[in-house]
């Protein structure tokens, strides 16, 4: 009996416990003013997966898109969503790991070797529902047969390839074929930053008319189909680690005889060119300075594919110049930002004519840089340790693809008055250490 009353008294105190919890209020999910039953991711390499160098398997898994999927079954979504997946880890060869740090610096290595299996057609256990191409151009989505392999190496798209619906199919056109009620459009990147990662030396910005064109040809095809939909614009590249790993002054100088011989064979002084020991701006290729080389300014941007191992041992930056394409220099610099403005101008623009919310992208990863915590969990754009991004510096880990997924159904709820439910950003890693 004594026993019962004791046992009685505790559930009493665990109810009373209880009542005392204050209540959180969970809205049910609900689509709101939107229709979520078929939904087409369409964009580039961050629509598709990709990090660490390459699309693969996993990474495809992580997307952003399959993370939106997921969380709009609570509100309507049917059917599967499905991606084009690789078969394996390998993608098309391109993937590193981080396999430890030696003496501060990372090591990155080569994955493994590509499985040609992931370079057949998989189109016919299509429709695909993720529609990312990496590599694809705001105006590539709209030409036909972008991936088609008899147009020849260069002239279309391998990602593509794999699972355009036919030789003459354009990404517009699978995704139109879908007849989606919903759509998220991520696109532009690329119009700029195969310039800005290659320095500059190859590929070329897009000319805004061009870019406005094709985005807006797309938003209205889409919303001539009756769907509604969700954009996002383009990040500025100093949110990104590939542009703001590798400082200007990564030269190391600590022989005062090396240093007093590099001195003289720039003519001490003479060509603008002098060195210190410790910390030296590098000299770079400038078709424009004497001699064709000068050292890099502070405010210019050094890229993450800058082999540093060719700084210490083949005298790069110091005996020779760094080759033009591992350099953003000022000017360069300068139209890439230009551009960015000018795009995510058209993007606004676009966006409020056709009734659809633009996710700020480009602010969200500003903010970025300083910090920011996200379902309990701290983010920076430092390179390996901040948690957005991959091993390549321009793409994202998984954690980082679902912090973006949440920024696209916070515009979604916001706009549309849905109730998505969110990512649960712990779920998914960063970068995985040895």
């Amino acid at each position: 009996m004594k026993m019962m009353k004791i046992n009685t008294l505790v559930l009493l105190l665990a109810i009373a416990v209880s009542a005392c919890k204050p209540m959180i209020d969970q809205p049910a999910p609900s689509a709101g003013t939107a229709d979520f039953t078929t939904y087409v991711a369409l964009g580039n390499s961050l629509t598709s997966g990709y990090a660490d160098g390459d699309l693969f398997r996993s990474g495809q898994l992580n997307s952003y898109p399959l993370m939106l999927a997921t969380q709009m079954t609570f509100v309507g979504r049917k059917g599967d969503f499905k991606q084009p997946l690789m078969v394996d880890e390998t993608g098309f060869g391109n993937r590193v790991k981080f396999t430890g740090m030696v003496a501060g610096v990372p090591t990155i290595v080569p994955y493994g070797a590509a499985n040609p299996a992931n370079f057949a057609s998989i189109a016919t256990a299509g429709p695909y529902f993720n529609l990312g191409v990496p590599g694809a151009k705001s105006f590539h989505l709209s030409v036909a047969g972008y991936g088609n392999p008899a147009a020849g190496v260069g002239n279309y798209n391998p990602y593509y390839a794999r699972f355009a619906s036919t030789a003459m199919a354009s990404v517009l056109g699978d995704a139109l074929a879908v007849n989606p009620t919903f759509y998220s459009l991520w696109i532009g990147n690329n119009d700029v930053l195969l310039y800005a990662i290659n320095g500059g030396s190859s590929d070329a910005i897009t000319p805004t008319a061009t870019f406005t064109a094709s985005v807006t040809a797309i938003v209205q095809a889409l919303k001539a189909k009756g769907a509604k939909g969700v954009m996002a614009n383009i990040p500025d590249i100093s949110s990104l680690p590939y542009f703001n790993t590798v400082p200007y002054n990564a030269l190391a100088l600590t022989d005062q005889s090396q240093v007093t011989a590099l001195n003289a064979a720039y003519g001490n002084g003479a060509l603008g060119i002098s060195f210190k020991i410790g910390a030296n701006a590098m000299v770079i290729e400038d078709q424009s300075a004497p001699m064709k080389m000068r050292q890099i300014r502070s405010t210019e941007l050094v890229c993450l594919s800058l082999p540093t191992d060719s700084i210490k041992l083949k005298g790069w930056g110091s005996q020779k110049p760094v080759p033009a394409k591992y350099i953003l220099d000022d000017n360069e610099i300068a139209s890439v930002k230009a551009a960015i403005i000018a795009f995510n101008a058209s993007l606004a623009t676009i966006a409020t004519q056709n009734n659809v919310p633009l996710i700020d992208m480009n602010a969200n990863l500003l903010l970025a840089k300083a910090g920011f915590i996200s379902g309990g969990m701290k983010f920076n754009t430092s390179f390996i340790s901040g948690g957005l991004f991959s091993l390549d510096g321009i793409h994202l880990t998984p954690r980082g693809y679902a912090v973006v997924a949440n920024y696209f159904i916070d515009g979604i709820n916001a706009y549309y008055k849905a109730t998505v439910p969110r990512v649960e950003i712990s779920s998914y890693q960063g970068i995985v250490f040895p």
